[in-house]
């Protein structure tokens, strides 16, 4: 307490919105935001992490096929088999696919569709040499 009997706390704090229109909370701590990279995750990574949590919710029999993973994400079946797709790249493309830099402005280099063809090669070397000439085109 200081001599005037008053207290003084210090503290960080950061305010957050929910939405549009929602209301300000104000919350303790720094604003985790802040601590964040610049940019964006790229979206294949997103599906590449997202294929490996729904191979692992098939695997623990929480779903049992990939409708019931189409309902719970409320997407199309093709879509789902699209990106469960992914889990037949090689598996140092998926780590690659993971660790992608993040993308600062413009749309993303890498696209689902470019992916489409390397996944369905069975063979891991073909897939590595197709995987080296999409990321040579993007500039990777």
């Amino acid at each position: 307490m200081s001599e005037n009997g008053v207290l003084t706390v210090v503290c960080d704090v950061h305010v957050d919105r929910r939405g549009r229109g929602a209301r300000k909370e104000v919350r303790p701590g720094p604003d985790p935001r802040r601590t964040q990279p610049p940019g964006r995750v790229p979206r294949v990574a997103r599906w590449m992490a997202l294929a490996i949590r729904c191979d692992e919710l098939l695997r623990d029999g929480v779903v049992d096929r990939y409708a019931d993973l189409a309902e719970l994400g409320q997407v199309s079946r093709p879509r789902v088999t699209q990106i469960m797709n992914l889990l037949g790249l090689a598996p140092d493309i998926q780590e690659e696919l993971l660790h992608l830099p993040r993308t600062t402005a413009g749309r993303d280099p890498i696209l689902l569709s470019d992916l489409q063809p390397i996944a369905a090669t069975l063979d891991w070397g073909r897939q590595r040499k197709l995987w080296r000439a999409l990321r040579c085109r993007h500039g990777g």
